[in-house]
């Protein structure tokens, strides 16, 4: 009898192997029919389906609302700082110039020669000038020039020295510079009347 259950189980044995084979050349487990289950679909209602729309663009109109302001905040900083160092290229392009300066002081101690400082001097503003002219500034050329209110400044009217001079520029007080072809100064004149 013993043998006889051993016989009778070996049989069902075989038979759950071949039912496992079969399944699996189909394709289906039965764990993957026991996890197959469908859930119920759920319709909502229209109200349901606008409220969660509303949510969803609250919710993308409050984050294009938080980047705009961190991106203001970002440029607004960003502009400070490009404030407090603009002139710094020119400063630095300035400071062999003002080198210059001092070493001529020193020189002026115990130097006699009035002619040679003269020269230092004027060598020290040329300098200056080429840098400043590097950088996009530009003197404006006024005498004998006609009137221009976009770039002169009168000051007073004297009667002209010759016809050809009235309403021209007959003398130059200050000098009126541009910068990338931009007045920054006007040129303070006397014109002719």
């Amino acid at each position: 009898m013993f043998n006889k259950k051993k016989k009778e189980e070996e049989p069902v044995i075989e038979n759950n192997q071949a039912e496992q084979e079969l399944e699996n050349a189909q394709g289906e487990t039965p764990t993957d029919a026991e996890h197959t289950i469908t859930e119920p679909v759920v319709e909502l209602s229209v109200e349901e389906k606008l409220q969660l729309e509303n949510s969803a663009l609250n919710d993308k109109y409050l984050r294009l609302f938080a980047e705009f302001d961190n991106y203001k905040r970002r440029t607004q900083k960003e502009r400070v700082e490009l404030l407090q160092t603009a002139g710094k290229d020119v400063v630095v392009a300035m400071l062999p110039v003002l080198d210059d300066f001092e070493r001529a002081l020193k020189a002026t101690e115990n130097a006699t020669e009035v002619a040679a400082i003269r020269e230092g001097v004027m060598l020290v503003q040329t300098k200056l000038k080429s840098i400043l002219s590097q950088k996009g500034l530009k003197e404006m050329e006024s005498i004998n020039t006609v009137f221009d209110t976009d770039i002169h400044e009168a000051i007073t009217k004297i009667p002209a020295p010759s016809d050809d001079l009235k309403g021209k520029v007959v003398d130059e007080l200050e000098k009126g510079y541009t910068l990338n072809d931009k007045v920054i100064r006007f040129a303070k004149v006397v014109v002719g009347a």
